[in-house]
């Protein structure tokens, strides 16, 4: 302090109180460098960041495209639709037969192509029925507007929009129409609200709306076409397909819990793991909406192979809501198996071996039946194997029955003779296999559920009766991959 006092009076008051010295050759040099050299190592960096995420993301295309080739053609298709319906926009003759509304075709091309025949179909007959009547009724309304005279005409304008878009809305609440005219409501709100304000300031009225409705049915007859001819995919064929899949991943989940849960109740250092086909009852139950989706679009296709016309689509949605009603008992078994997994091994006696044999035999003899159904689906014909299936799982139900009316006094006996903790007691085992029972009980009893529906189906559908001891649940594995239309 006393030396900066000095320098500042020697120097003046105005003087620098402080002296700072930088430092000058190589430790410069080696900081600069060092700088230069993180720099390039967080470029690399980012530049192999980036890289593995362009090989994981392509990857990941190649791999959605080589599980369904459909996919990529269905890519294919919609570019070609649009490329043809654009000639009627770059060759002057079309283009003056359609006039300048002709953007309007390559507009419904984007909009209305849908990856299934049945939603195509559709978005095209919602497109076009909606158009050509909101255009009806718009050139009604303009010729009453106009004879009402200049005071008149706005009022009238604006109360027709207001109580057709209010009712026509309206009418969106109502199930029927909002399972099938939905789209086509939208689009007659869209189209007379254009056709009745634009109309006041446009003389040639007619002309408009006559065009936007031919420049619509071209985009719509490409559509169809396009989509009914090259390389289809049929909504039914995919719902038909999807019932007999879950068909079988039901089938694989009832006899996979039952398996783990005796494996996890008698686990050893060598036991396996849980069968991932335990988990097959989800996919069962977040169907409904996909199942729904598919049965709304097939009613719109025509008759395609083995499905006519008045092909009872509305049928699979109840074998599908038989399913998920087994899905659920089969759910809480795996609840059962899990919990089993977290508790330690239990001494295995007579008694619970016994009925392992039993559940085993139970949930092997559910799972043939819903692989018989599976298969009688999946080939359209009606299964002779099926109903002596179904009996024999009954006569197995009886059995297990009457086992399990044993279980109290087995347990008497055990915990009699027990000095195990309360942890790993007879009478815990007991309940907890007593549940595993019950429910493999009512497996059974909601598979009969899932059978009924299928004959029920079988019947509406006319089924072909199938050889004497043909086996067609072998043809439900071969089924092809199942895709949501409303995923897209």
């Amino acid at each position: 302090m006393e030396m900066a006092t000095a320098k500042g009076a020697q120097y003046g008051p105005n003087a620098p109180q402080w002296r700072v010295t930088v430092p000058e050759g190589p430790s410069v040099t080696v900081e600069h460098e060092a700088g230069r050299a993180w720099a390039w190592a967080w470029l690399g960096t980012c530049v192999l960041a980036f890289r593995d995420k362009a090989i994981g993301f392509g990857s990941r295309v190649w791999r959605i495209g080589a599980d369904d080739p459909r996919r990529a053609v269905h890519g294919l298709k919609v570019g070609l639709a649009l490329a043809l319906v654009s000639v009627f926009y770059y060759t002057r003759p079309l283009y003056d037969g359609v006039g300048g509304a002709a953007m309007w075709a390559v507009l419904t091309v984007i909009v209305i192509f849908e990856y299934t025949v049945g939603g195509c179909v559709y978005k095209g007959f919602n497109r076009a029925f909606a158009t050509a009547s909101a255009a009806v009724v718009a050139l009604g309304v303009h010729w009453i507007a106009s004879k009402s005279g200049d005071k008149f005409e706005p009022f009238i304008r604006s109360g027709s929009v207001f109580l057709l878009a209010a009712m026509a809305t309206f009418s969106r609440f109502i199930p029927t129409v909002k399972a099938r005219f939905d789209y086509g409501v939208t689009i007659f709100i869209l189209t007379y609200s254009l056709v009745a304000v634009s109309g006041y300031r446009v003389g040639a009225l007619v002309a408009m709306a006559q065009q936007r409705v031919w420049t619509i049915s071209i985009g719509v007859a490409m559509c169809i076409a396009i989509c009914a001819l090259i390389c289809p995919v049929w909504a039914g064929q995919e719902l038909h397909r999807a019932t007999a899949r879950n068909l079988e991943r039901l089938a694989g989940a009832v006899e996979a819990c039952v398996e783990d849960y005796f494996a996890a109740a008698e686990a050893t250092s060598n036991s396996k793991q849980p069968s991932s086909k335990a988990e097959g009852y989800k996919c069962v139950l977040n169907s409904k909406a996909s199942e729904d989706s598919q049965a709304n679009l097939a009613r719109w296709e025509p008759p395609h192979g083995r499905f006519g016309f008045r092909h009872p689509y509305g049928q699979y949605r109840n074998v599908g809501a038989a399913m998920r009603h087994c899905a659920y008992c089969v759910e809480a078994l795996n609840g059962c198996v899990r919990s089993a997994e977290v508790q330690p091994p239990a001494p295995a006696h007579a008694r619970r071996r016994h009925l392992a044999d039993a559940c085993t035999r139970v949930a092997a003899l559910c799972a043939r039946v819903l692989r018989e159904a599976s298969g009688s689906v999946s080939a359209m014909t009606t299964s002779r194997i099926l109903d002596f299936a179904v009996a024999e799982m009954n006569t197995a139900v009886q059995e297990l029955q009457a086992d399990l009316r044993a279980l109290p006094y087995e347990l008497l006996l055990a915990e009699a003779g027990s000095a195990e903790h309360m942890a790993t007691s007879p009478l815990m085992e007991a309940a907890q296999l007593f549940t595993v029972t019950s429910l493999l009980i009512e497996v059974s009893a909601r598979i009969e559920g899932v059978v009924d529906a299928i004959d029920t189906l079988a019947s509406l559908a006319n089924f072909k009766s199938s050889a004497d001891g043909e086996k067609p649940a072998e043809s439900a594995t071969k089924a092809q991959p199942v895709i949501n239309p409303g995923s897209e």
